[in-house]
């Protein structure tokens, strides 16, 4: 048996509305915890999406638990063109000086090795990008290279595709501090080098996190970028934009103003006004929930709590879930578990015999 309950809550109003815009063919900007999107402009449509592809092949370097392995780099580089580092063939160093060099450089020759030193081969690496893609929510992508170069086969994905990889990606630690890096120097048995990041938002907005360049004849200047501010993250990403640096500067601005960052649902206890079936029992949440709201939104997140009454559980059970609704859409589900409350009752013996 199950039942439903409703709570309203009602948030503050803040700064007025003004409406985003960009230059891009393609653009969005979305909320990094929640993926909400808050800008949109023709965020399905598949096109090459260029070096901004490295993304997927930086991440999955960093989650192959092999940053610390030595590379020894091969002949595989030979077939690298365009951006580069300039690996050597025998040159050896950390697959992490590989993804600074892919991330800060967009060195398609750092792609190739990390793709060959990640999965013996770069054609497996592309496969295992592809069903990352997959399992991510990537519904409109497919890689080809771990580079974005373009000029036979390329990557092809769209705005909103990138904006749920860089939302992904940004969740780790090791990730956010490669791309958040403004220069690096390494030296190796054959090389000393110093990249600058390609990312100029590093230097020229204060609030940036991270983010990757991108360029080919056929996709046109891509960009994808992150900034945080007052507890709020952002993911901005546009396609075939000739002012992109300018229009990312813009629309943070304007996301920042217009939205603020409330945490929805708080981990912990939860209190059901009315509920009685588990009184003598502790009902929780094991994570927190924010969300971005403007100020039309205000009043109109709904909390619609779900349980079922079992009649066996246990301690650490799940007995319902709990939906945050914003004008009849969900925008999450959390699971809520049940607890036996700590008796607060002192037993006789212990009374009697005045033990703790």
């Amino acid at each position: 048996m199950k039942k439903w309950i409703v709570v309203l809550f009602v948030f503050f109003a803040f700064s007025s509305v003004r409406a985003m815009e960009t230059s891009a063919a393609c653009a969005i900007v979305m909320d990094q915890n929640s993926n909400r999107i808050l800008y949109s402009k023709n965020i399905h449509k598949v096109r090459s999406v260029a070096s901004i592809s490295k993304i997927m092949t930086g991440i999955m370097a960093v989650e192959s638990g092999k940053l610390d392995d030595k590379v020894t780099v091969g002949d595989e580089i030979l077939k690298a063109y365009g951006s580069a580092v300039y690996l050597q063939v025998g040159e050896t160093l950390t697959l992490r000086d590989l993804v600074y060099g892919l991330m800060l450089r967009s060195g398609n020759d750092a792609a190739l090795a990390i793709a060959t030193h990640v999965s013996g081969s770069v054609e497996k690496f592309v496969e295992e990008m592809n069903f990352k893609a997959r399992k991510i929510g990537m519904k409109n992508t497919t890689f080809h290279n771990p580079h974005g170069l373009d000029e036979e086969e390329g990557n092809l994905s769209t705005a909103y595709d990138m904006a749920i990889l860089t939302s992904y990606a940004m969740k780790n630690k090791d990730y956010q501090k490669i791309v958040g890096t403004k220069k690096y120097t390494l030296k190796t048995n054959k090389n000393h080098y110093v990249w600058k990041n390609k990312n100029k938002l590093l230097n020229t907005y204060q609030y940036t996190t991270g983010g990757k360049t991108g360029f080919t004849e056929i996709a046109k200047r891509t960009l994808v970028s992150t900034a945080s501010k007052d507890n709020t993250d952002l993911v901005v990403v546009t396609l075939n934009d000739g002012n992109d640096f300018e229009d990312h500067k813009n629309l943070y601005e304007e996301a920042f103003s217009f939205y603020r960052t409330y945490t929805v649902l708080e981990k912990g206890e939860v209190s059901i006004p009315g509920e009685t079936y588990y009184e003598d029992y502790k009902i929780y949440l094991k994570n927190d929930y924010k969300m971005m709201l403007s100020q039309n939104e205000k009043g109109n997140i709904i909390l619609k709590y779900q349980l079922e009454k079992k009649r066996s559980f246990k301690s650490g059970d799940q007995i319902g879930i709990v939906k945050v609704m914003l004008d009849d859409k969900k925008f999450h589900e959390e699971a809520l578990y049940v607890e036996k409350k700590e008796s607060t009752k002192v037993s006789f013996w212990k009374r009697w015999f005045g033990h703790d």
